[in-house]
This record gives C-alpha cells, structure tokens and sequence, in this order.
C-alpha cells in the first residue's frame, strides 16, 4: 500500500509525548505505578495486556481527556494539561474505542469531521481538505461505501470510517485505542500495514492498543506490556514480547512459534496435555 504524501504529511512536527512517574488507580486497586518512558516520532508502539488493566485509562490519560492519579504527561516539554484543545487537537488525534453515531450522515461527511481542527475563525476549511477527505478513504478502502449513511454500517466498517476522521485529521501524534478490533482479518492488516508505513517515514507516532501478539509483535517498533499486578515492561518490542513476559502479564503459557522467516505468539494449546 502506499501512502499519497499530501495528507501523510502532517501539518505539524510529531511532538515528544513523555510520561514522568505515572500512576493510575481505579478505586483502590493500582493500574500503573510511577510509570516513565517517551513517545517520539518513527515509533509504533502497541499497548498489550489482559482486560481490566488500565490500557483505555491509560490512552485517555495520553490523550488530555483524563488527569494521572500520579505524576504527569509533558508533550514537546509542556504540562499535557496546560496546552489548548484546539492546538492539542492539531498534535494528536485520538481514536476511543467505542464510537456511536447520534445521527445520520454520510460516509464521506463523518471523515471529514476530522478536518475540524483546521477550520478558519470563519468555519472555513482549507484548500486541500477534498483532496485529503478522498485519500483517506481510498487509503482504507471506504470507496464503495462514501454516500452510505454511517447508521446503516456493520462495526468493522463504522470502525474503519472513524478511523479515516481521525487520519483525516493529519495529525502528527496518533493515539488509537483498538482500532482494528472489529476488523476482518484483511483490514487489520491493512490498518497495520498503513500505520507502519507512516511511523516508518519518520513524521508521525502512533500508540496502539491490540489485543493480538503476533500482530503486536510484527508491526510494533516498542511495546508497552501491562500486567494485573500495576507492574508495566516498556521499550523496544523484540525486548518486552517475550514468550515469558506475555506469559507472566496474561496469565497463561505463551510460547513463539516459527518457521524460519515469520513467528507467532500463541498459547501453549499442550500445556493440558503434559499436566
């Protein structure tokens, strides 16, 4: 696949996305303990880890829509918190993981809602906004579907048009929460496959929580691996998906598979079988 440069171009520098001695709680129980590592331009990392364990939480937290329970987030040297919606929303943009439509409008117009943050004072868009809008959507195969009514869309392709807006956006900084959980298997490679291209060219970052480890451990530069226990490995991926961390952090035996070119994280499907 290959990315049209007049919207994988961002219209600002990928800001450095640091976390100084995060925690995270929900009640009593800790998320994240004093959690420090830095987000920056040409990395692809990807969040992993069971369900329950703070990875939502955390990508609010990175996105401005949620303070710390400790510590603090500094994007380009700035307190996250201190910085303006409209000038945050230009450095990142930020895909939740549930979308739900209030009404009805067209395929083409939901994406261009990801144009927003660069209307005039006057409401009006700039130049190239058509021209990014239909990039986008031949980027992830929306074509077919531009004049749909959003509403009448299965999840997977409510998913993909969600994140077309968020691409549309040309921000430098995506934070993406599960965005190719609803996807068959021939989109989430495509997804993948475009968010690789664009972090590899060196002007974008992404963070994207997955829940698959072989796709984790294909397309991410660094992982972040969360564990029940508030415990979290971070750095290159190679490093942190390991058949003994990913075990230890789920909770089930994982060993890697291979034959001799491409490898997969799998669950031990013998374990019963030796016990």
């Amino acid at each position: 696949m290959t990315v049209p440069s007049h919207w994988s171009e961002p219209l600002a520098a990928c800001p450095e996305l640091a976390l100084r001695d995060v925690g995270l709680r929900a009640g009593p129980r800790v998320l994240l303990e004093r959690l420090s590592m830095s987000i920056g331009a040409g990395q692809l990392w990807c969040i992993v880890g069971p369900n329950g364990v703070g990875k939502s939480t955390l990508m609010g937290v990175l996105a401005g829509l949620r303070a710390p329970d400790g510590g603090g987030i500094v994007i380009d040297g700035a307190d996250l918190a201190q910085v303006p919606p409209a000038m945050l929303a230009r450095q990142r943009a930020y895909l939740p993981q549930a979308v739900h439509d209030t009404f009805s409008m067209r395929v083409e117009d939901a994406v261009r809602i990801g144009r927003h943050p660069h209307l005039s004072g006057w409401g009006w868009g700039r130049r190239d906004d058509d021209g990014v809008v239909r990039d986008v959507m031949a980027a992830l195969d929306l074509d077919p579907l531009a004049g749909r009514d959003v509403l009448t869309l299965s999840g997977g392709e409510r998913q993909r048009v969600s994140l077309a807006a968020a691409l549309a956006q040309q921000a430098p900084l995506l934070l993406l929460d599960e965005p190719v959980a609803h996807l068959d298997l021939r989109h989430q490679i495509q997804v993948l496959d475009l968010l690789q291209r664009l972090t590899r060219a060196g002007r974008h970052a992404a963070v994207v929580i997955v829940h698959d480890l072989t796709l984790a451990q294909r397309y991410a530069s660094h992982a972040l691996l969360m564990s029940e226990d508030g415990q979290a490995l971070h750095g290159p991926a190679p490093d942190v998906l390991t058949p003994a961390q990913c075990s230890r952090a789920l909770r089930t035996p994982i060993i890697r598979i291979s034959d001799g070119t491409h490898a997969a994280l799998i669950p031990d499907g013998n374990r019963n079988e030796r016990h």
